[in-house]
């Protein structure tokens, strides 16, 4: 996207959405051991969309990230009821991470590095294929999971010592990380979102 692009809500509200969608997608993963495949192989696929010319795009369109609009409505809209606090603090955990990744120029460049290898490999990459999801679980583990503090995932802890699992759960942070990333380029930061909050709300009804 180019620098002098003046962003919009409704870009700020796609990404921002990517960030609750892996959120969400990590939940289910943790706690039921697997998670809806649309909304999955979206999250996956769009870490590997390095050059995409839009936010949308980098979801293959605002279908991509339906379910992180419907989960950041869910949990910010006032008057909505109990929210997963669980959910919030992945979210947190991964914003976080993300703006520690963002001073790291090292770790950047070898993950970009990473992904170019996994795409240039013979075939597309399918997102949702086991060798992809690991490939990308790898390229977490040795470069943002590094940073500290790690984000503590908790679920039903069977299906967490599964490795298939542990691996979907850390590409899944990787890809909500990479949306945290599209969040910052696009202006968004925490006092944005406190102080433009409604604004962001009214994206993601209008997106949906």
């Amino acid at each position: 996207m180019s620098r002098t692009h003046r962003h919009t809500d409704r870009e700020r509200a796609a990404a921002l959405a990517g960030v609750f969608q892996a959120a969400y997608l990590v939940t289910r993963v943790a706690r039921h051991g697997d998670a809806p495949r649309g909304p999955l192989e979206a999250s996956l696929a769009s870490v590997l969309e390095l050059d995409a010319a839009s936010v949308e795009a980098v979801f293959g369109g605002t279908a991509g990230v339906a379910e992180g609009l419907t989960t950041l409505l869910q949990q910010l809209s006032p008057g909505t009821g109990a929210r997963n606090l669980e959910l919030t603090r992945y979210v947190i955990g991964i914003l976080h991470l993300e703006r520690k990744l963002s001073r790291r120029q090292d770790l950047l460049r070898r993950i970009r590095e990473g992904l170019e290898a996994l795409r240039a490999g013979p075939g597309a990459p399918a997102p949702g294929a086991s060798e992809t999801i690991e490939r990308l679980a790898q390229i977490y583990l040795a470069t943002i999971a590094t940073l500290g503090p790690r984000i503590m995932v908790h679920g039903e802890p069977t299906l967490l010592a599964r490795p298939e699992n542990a691996s979907r759960i850390r590409a899944l942070l990787l890809a909500g990380v990479r949306a945290a990333v599209l969040w910052r380029q696009c202006g968004g930061s925490r006092l944005g979102l406190l102080l433009g909050r409604q604004r962001i709300l009214r994206a993601a009804r209008e997106l949906l």
